[in-house]
């Protein structure tokens, strides 16, 4: 069964929406956000035994950055963070862009990206849990 989960955090130009498909055997996630939505990269997180700590899971990681983007830097943990919590692969494409952005908006974007991702791994765990 597929079922698709919504989540956003921010307001205005630092709002972010992230959209989830789960499936029987992984999740598709969207990181959209900022002024233009786009995509930016993609990431693989495949779930594996930890190597240097036994009964753990760490996740092996492929991003893909289009030129000149950055958003590997958001797409990489959220995709790895999903993969280890969910026990499953996960694919995340990630487009967030402010134009001329401060450090300061970058800083904002990011926070509001971590947060959005908590709670959609709250509310994976929770569908999880249902079944």
């Amino acid at each position: 069964m597929v079922r698709t989960l919504t989540v956003t955090a921010g307001t205005g130009r630092y709002r972010i929406e992230v959209l989830t498909t789960l499936t029987a055997e992984g999740l598709i996630v969207q990181i959209l956000g900022g002024e233009k939505p786009h995509v930016g990269a993609v990431a693989l997180a495949l779930p594996r035994p930890s190597l240097s700590s036994p009964g753990k899971l760490r996740a092996s990681t492929t991003v893909v950055p289009l030129y000149g983007h950055r958003d590997d830097e958001i797409a990489r943990p959220a995709a790895e963070k999903l993969a280890v919590a969910c026990a499953q692969p996960v694919v995340v494409v990630a487009g967030v862009h402010i134009e001329a952005a401060t450090r300061e908006d970058i800083e904002i974007l990011v926070a509001n990206v971590s947060e959005a991702v908590e709670e959609l791994t709250r509310l994976v765990a929770a569908e999880q849990s249902r079944k």
